[in-house]
């Protein structure tokens, strides 16, 4: 299977899935759970924060994540249009 033929199949099994959902919001609760959890282990690893500056200190730490994936993705986007 090419790369691509397999970036299809990946969207072809996410739009069957979502097509199949209720309620997406809850069939992503654990993962988003998940996400905020590793965030304060990674900001806070040995739990010594006040819970307060901990979710904040989290969500700065996914801001910076998510800038750095975007950044990321408009570099190869770049790229490829250039290649």
């Amino acid at each position: 299977m090419t790369p691509e033929e397999a970036r299809q199949r990946g969207s072809l099994g996410a739009h069957v899935r979502w097509a199949q959902t209720a309620d997406r919001s809850a069939a992503t609760a654990a993962a988003r759970a998940a996400a905020l959890e590793r965030f304060e282990r990674e900001v806070d690893p040995d739990g010594l924060l006040p819970p307060e500056e901990r979710a904040l200190r989290a969500k700065h730490a996914k801001a910076a994540h998510m800038r750095r994936m975007s950044m990321a993705a408009a570099k190869a986007r770049r790229e490829r249009r250039s290649a």
